[in-house]
């Protein structure tokens, strides 16, 4: 599996949340194309460590309680890290979300324009 690398740069324009947390995540020159305009999709439980240093431990369909991501919108991501399936964003007031592979379910995707797609099946880890 390829790092995603080329997030890096890209800012969080839109969360959405249902049975999935979604992010889109995009880097658009000024007057040009974007070079990235990607989703990603959670569909399993995930942490977020906020711009304080707590740890949320969040699962997609439940409410409010999703709420700390909603600052992750307009925040940039200046990192991305993939291995075994599990995978870190850093954003520039360095908060971090983290995903990792479930045993039984798809944990997240990620597709889009400027980016290779990525799937992690149940207890992927490759």
């Amino acid at each position: 599996m390829k790092i995603p690398e080329e997030l890096v740069g890209c800012a969080v324009r839109r969360t959405a949340f249902d049975f999935q947390v979604r992010l889109e995540l995009v880097d658009e020159p000024e007057d040009d194309e974007p070079r990235v305009d990607a989703e990603l999709v959670v569909e399993t439980s995930f942490r977020l460590r906020d711009a304080e240093g707590r740890c949320h431990d969040l699962r997609p369909a439940t409410g409010a309680a999703l709420a700390p991501v909603l600052d992750l919108f307009g925040r940039t991501v200046t990192a991305v890290r993939l291995r075994s399936g599990s995978l870190a964003l850093t954003f520039d007031d360095g908060a971090e979300l983290s995903v990792w592979p479930d045993p039984a379910y798809e944990s997240w995707w990620l597709t889009g324009h400027g980016i290779e797609p990525i799937l992690v099946g149940p207890g992927e880890s490759n």
